[in-house]
């Protein structure tokens, strides 16, 4: 299993760079960030920095959208830092959250969403692409690479992520979710004759590692979480309905603890302690979430590799950054890849 870490680029940004390389060190082998100009800082900039200051790390957004930027310029930024640095870019991509709705604006539509993954695929890879009725192409880009993985949680989503997806993400760490969604992309791939086993999953969640007398702090420092996704699963709830409410296809798991849902901030966005996630229950911050000793960290990460995931990437919104890297490096990491503790 690989493993990588999700930061947001807040000022300065040399504190992103130094905890991506912080992480490099612990072994992890992904830095993702978030995407959302009007909230943090401009991640491509920042990768620039990330990269110059790493070694081996692949970088990259957990997510971007086709709304907010032009396709061909999210490929160029991608093929100009493997120019840079060498290949170690890799492209989160969805339907588009906050950076669309702080714009007031929509997510993007799957069709759409389906388009721009070819598109910023194909430049990224030094390729072609069809753009308005034009066949474009980098004339500087030589020997560019980038994979697209599609973060999604509904039915039709999932379908997308399989069949045109080189992995899939899914933001939340719950085993019998990730079964049903790593099944049904497999089963789209599979239905649309790709190799299922082609494909990367990784599984995306906060991490806190402490003690059971600090269960109830770990909680809060990571019950955001469960509020972010809940945006997601709002969205799925107008389509598909709930379980309970007679016959959705999605699982009750998933859809029925929005209930006391009254909204969200995006001021707020994923931010530890934020004020309109209370509705969330504990028992969806420790389903959604890795909270607890070393050993728990483990167990359930086991768990996960077992149902097919490839990488699990740590959300580090909370206020044990370094101590949560540095139980990973020194003992959780060393467990899943059977080797002897230590950093590096």
């Amino acid at each position: 299993m690989d493993f990588g870490i999700v930061l947001q680029n807040n000022p300065p940004a040399s504190r992103v760079v130094d905890l991506a390389r912080q992480a490099e060190d612990q072994g992890f082998d992904y830095v993702w960030t978030f995407d959302s100009h009007l909230l943090w800082q401009e991640p491509f900039v920042v990768y620039s920095a990330i990269l110059a200051a790493t070694e081996r790390v692949i970088v990259g957004p957990m997510v971007t959208n086709p709304a907010t930027r032009d396709w061909t310029v999210i490929a160029s930024m991608f093929a100009t830092l493997n120019e840079m640095f060498g290949n170690r870019t890799i492209c989160g991509i969805g339907r588009g959250d906050s950076a669309v709705r702080t714009l007031d604006g929509k997510p993007s539509n799957l069709a759409t969403l389906r388009e721009s993954i070819g598109v910023i695929r194909n430049l990224a890879r030094s390729g072609e692409a069809e753009v308005n009725g034009h066949t474009v192409r980098f004339p500087w880009s030589e020997g560019s690479e980038l994979d697209v993985w599609v973060a999604a949680y509904g039915p039709k989503a999932l379908k997308l992520a399989g069949e045109v997806g080189d992995g899939y993400i899914l933001q939340l760490a719950d085993p019998d979710i990730a079964a049903w969604m790593i099944g049904a992309v497999r089963e789209a791939a599979e239905a649309a004759g790709r190799d299922p086993d082609a494909l990367k999953f990784c599984v995306a969640a906060p991490a806190y590692v402490g003690g059971p007398e600090e269960r109830e702090h770990m909680r809060d420092q990571v019950r955001w979480f469960g509020g972010m996704v809940g945006n997601h699963v709002a969205d799925i709830v107008s389509r598909y309905g709930t379980s309970t409410a007679g016959g959705s296809a999605i699982p009750a798991a998933l859809t029925d603890y929005i209930e006391g849902r009254k909204g969200y901030d995006y001021a707020e966005h994923g931010r530890a302690g934020n004020s309109h996630t209370q509705f969330v229950p504990d028992e969806v911050v420790d389903r959604f979430c890795l909270v607890g000793t070393p050993d728990e960290h483990i167990a359930r990460l086991k768990e996960l590799e077992a149902l097919g995931c490839d990488q699990f990437a740590v959300y580090l919104q909370h206020d044990a950054q370094e101590e949560t890297l540095r139980a990973y490096g020194e003992t959780i990491i060393p467990a899943l890849r059977g080797r002897a503790g230590g950093a590096g």
